[in-house]
């Protein structure tokens, strides 16, 4: 055991022995890199500070400190595992990092902390019982994949970034699996997002981005937590344009997709809506086509024929109608789903297009789930 706060000031390599520890001994970092080109593998790190303020973590990555290597490290502290602060070129690469359980979700730090860094790359780690596994704000040019967060707030919470890449990640037993917000040109594919509570994937000023063979599985409040109106989404969509959303799975929702607040010009095809309570709950006055060179969705509850035997249903899809967005104005109505008023009102809205209010239409829906590459 190695007791203290130790600043790294020249490019050198430190490798653990087994069994080596740094016990920072509940103050300021237990590794704080000023220096170029040093790599910390093999330790664990644990017992740092717990001032958010302060910025404490178990390893602070300076600005000065470029192309530093983090691998194959334990870290178990209150604070942020790892912090990158202005650094280029970094790779942080297998590392278990657990925050403390007994803390309040907000008073943790994050697992791995991106601040204003560039050309990082973040592979391998798995990150649990921290606040968010992954935070990344005003930061460019990262590759994120192959990380396993689990028992979080979210996965990966991204601010005002642009031009990174998430892939092959998996986010299990969050608020939600991956928050991305204020930020444009993500590339988001091939990602996991299963048990989530509020959201498998949140798109919140998100613009001309590519979310492409994500898979969401099982996005529903707990009983503890349960409020009114506040139902799991698969994605969420808040105020995002001109973004392609294209052949992802989402599966066991409350919601399967939520649009809101504006969010126009996306393209949404191939994708897939199986055995979710609401597939899609459309909250604006305009008409939505969800469909890309004739090729629309694959919808679970969709009801349609296919005479000529295209894979494609001879009629198109509408989930929403007026009945729907009246309802999500007034949730007391529910009671009066299965009426015979409503009933009427849903027959008569059917036979008299002219009386339906715009919404989304799927001219030209699946009829089999697309197959995954």
């Amino acid at each position: 055991v190695y007791a203290g706060n130790f600043v790294i000031r020249q490019s050198l390599t430190i490798q653990g022995e087994k069994g080596a520890i740094i016990n920072a001994q509940g103050m300021h970092d237990g590794i704080r890199i000023k220096a170029p080109h040093v790599t910390i593998e093999n330790l664990t790190i644990e017992n740092w500070g717990d001032d958010l303020t302060a910025m404490n973590a178990g390893i602070f990555i300076e600005k000065s400190a470029q192309n530093t290597t983090i691998k194959n490290n334990l870290l178990h502290g209150d604070t942020s595992g790892i912090w990158l602060d202005k650094c280029d070129g970094a790779k942080i690469i297998n590392n278990k990092i657990s925050g403390n359980e007994q803390m309040r979700s907000t008073d943790r730090g994050n697992g791995i902390h991106l601040s204003v860094a560039t050309n990082t790359e973040v592979r391998g780690n798995e990150i649990w019982h921290t606040r968010d596994g992954i935070y990344i704000i005003s930061s460019q040019n990262n590759l994120l994949t192959e990380n396993h967060m689990h028992d979080l707030r979210y996965g990966v919470h991204y601010m005002y970034s642009h031009s990174n890449t998430v892939t092959k990640n998996k986010a299990v037993r969050t608020r939600a699996g991956y928050a991305l917000m204020q930020s444009r040109s993500l590339t988001v594919n091939h990602n996991q997002s299963l048990d989530s509570e509020d959201y498998g994937i949140l798109l919140n000023f998100i613009t001309y981005s590519t979310l492409t063979n994500n898979t969401i599985d099982g996005v529903r409040q707990s009983e503890a937590r349960h409020v009114e109106g506040a139902d799991g989404k698969g994605f969420f969509i808040y105020n995002s344009l001109h973004n392609k959303i294209l052949d992802n799975d989402v599966s066991n929702a409350e919601i399967g997709i939520h649009l809101t607040a504006g969010s126009e010009n996306n393209i949404i095809a191939k994708n897939t809506f199986i055995k979710n309570q609401t597939q899609v709950k459309y909250v604006a006055t305009r008409k939505q086509e969800w469909s890309l060179d004739a090729q629309g969705n694959y919808w679970s509850d969709y009801l349609g024929w296919d005479m000529n035997n295209d894979q494609i249903g001879d009629t198109y899809f509408e989930p929403n109608d007026s009945i729907d967005k009246l309802l999500w104005k007034f949730p007391q109505a529910k009671m009066l789903m299965d009426s015979p008023a409503v009933l009427l009102l849903r027959y008569i809205q059917k036979q008299f297009p002219v009386l339906k209010s715009p919404g989304v239409r799927d001219s030209f829906p699946l009829m089999t789930p697309p197959a995954r590459k």
